[in-house]
């Protein structure tokens, strides 16, 4: 049985299983019905581990054991193994948000929040800060970051950037709104960006920047974070955010865009007036 290693590690980030699993797996998939010797020598798997391999695959719905002698192995089908991962995903994941959400309830929260403050009595400004990699990263940030506004969010993006802002940070801006927090957003706006705008226009402000060419998030004139290049220019994996704890540099960055905000054009009914 000769299987890509390429295929091999699909399976493995798709099925989140070990080398062994899928080797085992695989083989058992080509034959139907084996016992674990033989899965062993298909697979390359020592066999002093193919048992323990076969106990995981079953407790995880992709094999059964078939009654008799010698022991045999029953590939279940593919179709159902989707469906049966998908379930126990499910399920644990329901479990852990379950445990979290215990977790808030008890005095052990109380005690971090504790820890932490005491901690960050201690901290030197300095150090309030970070580099933060990948888009997905930098969007968890952000909307960690803007969670904790408590008067003002101001935001300077590309058009793409505008867009996927307001997908990602939109339940966010309508609880804020509720709390009176101001939220600014500054962009060159694209048509494409006109259905999303709409979504928001009644919990942030944005204007037509359209010679800005900056990416940054300022939050309360505390906290900051700005990347360091264009979006069009970098692979989503490879975008780089600085965060900083600094309210000298947010509030001084906070005032230039004051002053430039009065340039740009009003967005009403996701349209500007030139629209």
């Amino acid at each position: 049985m000769i299987v890509k290693e390429e295929f091999m590690s699909k399976l493995r980030r798709y099925f989140n299983l070990n080398l062994y699993e899928v080797r085992i797996w695989t083989a058992l998939l080509s034959r139907g019905v084996s016992t674990a010797g033989e899965l062993s020598d298909i697979g390359h798997v020592p066999r002093s581990r193919a048992y323990d391999v076969l106990e995981s695959l079953e407790k995880k719905g992709f094999v059964i054991m078939k009654l008799g002698k010698p022991i045999k192995y029953i590939a279940v089908e593919p179709t159902e193994v989707v469906e049966r991962v998908k379930k126990l995903i499910q399920q644990e994941a329901d479990v852990n948000v379950s445990k979290l959400k215990e977790l808030q309830e008890t005095d052990v929260l109380k005690e971090l929040e504790s820890l932490h403050k005491q901690g960050i009595d201690f901290i030197d400004s300095t150090d309030l800060s970070g580099a933060i990699r990948g888009k997905h990263n930098l969007y968890t940030h952000l909307e960690s970051m803007v969670k904790q506004a408590e008067k003002s969010v101001t935001i300077a993006t590309t058009s793409k950037g505008l867009i996927r802002k307001i997908e990602a940070l939109k339940p966010v801006f309508q609880k804020l709104a509720k709390k009176d927090v101001k939220i600014r957003i500054a962009a060159p706006i694209s048509k494409e960006a006109e259905n999303v705008m709409k979504d928001v226009k009644n919990f942030a402000e944005i204007r037509n920047a359209t010679n800005l060419n900056a990416r940054f998030c300022i939050v309360d004139e505390k906290q900051l974070m700005f990347m360091v290049m264009h979006d069009d220019q970098v692979h989503p994996s490879y975008d780089i955010g600085i965060w900083v704890h600094t309210p000298f540099f947010a509030s001084a960055l906070e005032n230039m865009f004051n002053s430039a905000w009065k340039g740009f054009e009003p967005v009403k009914n996701g349209k500007t007036p030139g629209q």
